[in-house]
């Protein structure tokens, strides 16, 4: 019998303390893809609010924190909902540990870190999930992180056009900014606001029904806005879309 493919899950905070439903639904994809799933309820953040903040001791407090917790030799993967908290394991763990005792320890978790969607279609070669169906217009939002510190682009776009009645429509400039950027939408929230606004206004000229995106952190942003100004448009994560249906 083949083995199965071990997974650790990281829920970063957002998913955690305001969309769980999220961190369900990929459970339930990947164990629909014969996943072994594991979760360590020890885990919390992975620093990247004081990091961004310039609260760099703090950040790496939770960074060992985070290294002691996915160091799992049986693990193969970790895997989360999220290329923002991706993006910081993968990269800024890079500083922090640069000149540590733990940067080897660092560089064997590294390359087991993968987002959600990129797990999917670079790891398990997976671009359609069975059963997965909406119906409905959905436009998609590159986030900052998947699309710059990841490199994530076309895989979250081949799970979508193969969700039975999801229609999938590019909007224009898809690859902008929502306006979220953590601190940057408490320092700067007019310019913020009017990010939100643009991006909000694009997706709505498509005639879509949905914005997915891979960060739950970009969606509360819109959806904020969505509410506050009656929008006839929402927002869902990519793991909600393709656990739709069965």
């Amino acid at each position: 019998m083949a083995r199965k493919t071990i997974v650790d899950i990281f829920i970063p905070c957002f998913v955690d303390q305001m969309f769980p439903e999220t961190g369900m639904n990929m459970v339930k994809v990947l164990e629909s893809l014969g996943c072994e799933v594991h979760y360590n309820p020890n885990q919390t953040c992975c620093g990247q609010p004081a990091f961004n903040a310039g609260f760099f001791s703090e950040a790496r407090e939770v960074a060992d924190k985070f290294l002691d917790d996915f160091s799992n030799e049986t693990s193969q993967y970790i895997v989360a909902p999220s290329a923002s908290c991706v993006g910081m394991v993968r990269n800024a763990y890079q500083d922090i540990f640069v000149k540590s005792s733990k940067l080897v320890k660092y560089r064997a978790m590294q390359k087991k870190v993968y987002e959600f969607t990129e797990f999917l279609t670079d790891v398990l070669g997976v671009t359609a999930i069975q059963g997965a169906s909406l119906p409905g217009r959905a436009t998609y939002h590159d986030s900052c992180s998947a699309l710059r510190e990841c490199g994530i682009k076309a895989g979250p776009r081949a799970l979508l056009q193969n969700v039975d009645g999801f229609e999938l429509v590019e909007m224009e400039d898809n690859e902008t900014c929502c306006g979220f950027g953590g601190t940057f939408a408490v320092k700067f929230e007019a310019i913020s606001t009017a990010m939100a606004e643009q991006k909000v206004d694009n997706a709505l000229a498509t005639g879509a029904d949905f914005i997915v995106s891979t960060d739950s952190s970009c969606l509360m942003h819109l959806q904020a806005y969505i509410d506050r100004q009656n929008k006839p448009i929402r927002t869902m994560h990519i793991a909600d879309v393709l656990a739709s249906g069965w």
